[in-house]
């Protein structure tokens, strides 16, 4: 590996856009070192699966290149519903894959991190339509953890975690429909941060109703709240929109939150099988919040320990699955046919077409009455809750696989293993997954922390002070 893949390796993208700006080195060196990291790392990780390395080349060298917070910094996209002009995206089906199809235009999101000065290499793997906590679609193959290469980095953005975790890239693009941003994290020893609902526009081709956010997973905190700066915002026609902040979110990084009354949930919501190492993690993290002046004590939104969380949420996946099946079809121009999609989102697709309209209208009324629950124990006095990010830590490769001739049991089994993750997508809540233990045997663990609604400024000032405190490392 030549001197500059190997110096610019782990630093992050806060200090790459630095060197870029001072002159020290150009974009087009700095998408050179991660090319050269990509080539050398990724036949055992398998994280990028569409590259496009010649025309990220010649956007760093380009005149046109956007001055912006992270000019010259390279980047990858997630390969879900992330549409790029120009390039191609499978969503990790094999039926688009094989046709080839090639976007016509981007989101806005994706039109935010150009004009961030972003240079965007490639796309990462995704399970077909994100709708799995591992990251291994018939498609592309498994994706494979960099800590222990037996092991899933965890999913849906599973290629963007192992992408940034073995320092191909600083950050990645990730999203979050159930975990989709934190699970990744915590598998992988990332920071992720699952941003309030209306934070970020999802426009112009998904709603910001939904249960999905997007944004990015990383190795600092600082540069998740520089890439929240850079992009967040409703779009044209969004009805849900996060209260506006008061000040960049760069700002928080750093700043006093003053002393803060934070539950901790240490224990499966409704009980379940949690893994001690989980449940240690969220322990020692508490631990070290009293140590820096924070009042910690047992305690957790009584909503989450409603076991119907699981099902009203598996009904409203169900139809998301239902709706990319559908948005498959329009990319490719044609219905799909059920050999053309895997059998755990076919049949996900077939139970929510067998739904009725007041079936699914419940489901959402149910949705919004958990919501208006669990984000009134904020509301009644507590600024954060901390909990384990997933209840188990990373899976080996091929457990989620279809066992026994059942197709849905990854879901049932994905069920309990993201227990405290997916209920922050209902109520719309802020989140962040920091690495912030490790087993006997070196796996990261991952320490989610939930703040109210519209408050990630809250939630990026305890995440620095954590990250202060016990800074984690890199492989």
């Amino acid at each position: 590996m030549s001197s500059l893949a190997d110096d610019t390796r782990w630093l992050d993208a806060t200090a790459q856009a630095e060197l870029v700006a001072s002159g020290e080195v150009s974009a087009v060196e700095l998408a050179d070192a991660a090319i050269e990291r990509i080539e050398r790392l990724d036949g055992e990780l398998n994280a990028v699966n569409l590259r496009w390395f010649e025309a990220a080349r010649e956007a760093a060298r380009s005149a046109d290149l956007p001055a912006g917070p992270l000019t010259g910094v390279p980047f990858l996209l997630k390969d879900l519903n992330s549409h790029m002009a120009g390039t191609p995206m499978t969503n990790g089906n094999v039926a688009l894959r094989d046709a080839g199809y090639v976007c016509s235009s981007d989101t806005e999101l994706v039109a935010r991190f150009r004009s961030a000065g972003l240079v965007t290499l490639g796309r990462t793997s995704s399970p077909e339509l994100g709708t799995l906590p591992v990251t291994e679609p018939i498609a592309f193959g498994p994706t494979r953890n960099p800590w222990d290469t037996s092991r899933t980095p965890g999913g849906s953005s599973g290629g963007a975690a192992a992408a940034v975790a073995s320092g191909m890239v600083p950050i990645a693009h990730a999203s979050d429909g159930g975990g989709s941003i934190r699970i990744p994290a915590s598998c992988s020893g990332l920071v992720g941060l699952k941003p309030s609902q209306g934070r970020i526009t999802t426009g112009p081709f998904r709603s910001e109703t939904g249960l999905g956010v997007e944004l990015v997973v990383s190795r600092s905190v600082r540069d998740t709240a520089l890439v929240l700066d850079a992009v967040h915002g409703p779009g044209v026609g969004d009805t849900v929109i996060a209260p506006a902040p008061t000040a960049p979110w760069t700002a928080s990084v750093g700043s006093d939150p003053g002393r803060l009354r934070i539950g901790l949930l240490d224990h499966h919501p409704f009980g379940g099988v949690i893994d001690p190492e989980c449940a240690e993690a969220a322990r020692v993290t508490a631990r070290l919040l009293e140590g820096l002046g924070h009042s910690v004590e047992p305690g957790f939104p009584s909503a989450l320990a409603d076991e119907g969380v699981r099902d009203r949420f598996m009904a409203l996946w169900a139809v998301q699955a239902a709706l990319g099946r559908a948005g498959l079809g329009d990319l490719l121009g044609r219905p799909l046919v059920e050999s053309e999609m895997e059998p755990v989102n076919w049949l996900q697709a077939e139970f929510a077409d067998r739904m009725s309209g007041v079936d699914y209208g419940a489901a959402l009324a149910a949705a919004a009455t958990f919501r208006r629950s669990c984000q009134g124990w904020w509301h009644d006095g507590f600024d954060l809750l901390v909990t384990p990010t997933t209840a188990q830590v990373s899976p080996l490769i091929g457990e989620h696989d279809h066992r026994d001739g059942d197709p849905l049991a990854p879901m049932r089994r994905a069920g309990e293993w993201i227990a405290f993750t997916s209920a922050f997508n209902m109520s719309g809540q802020p989140a962040i997954s920091l690495p912030m233990h490790r087993t006997a045997a070196g796996l990261p663990v991952g320490v989610q922390l939930v703040a109210g609604y519209g408050r990630e400024d809250l939630l990026l000032a305890v995440a620095a002070q954590l990250e202060a405190a016990a800074p984690w490392p890199h492989l």
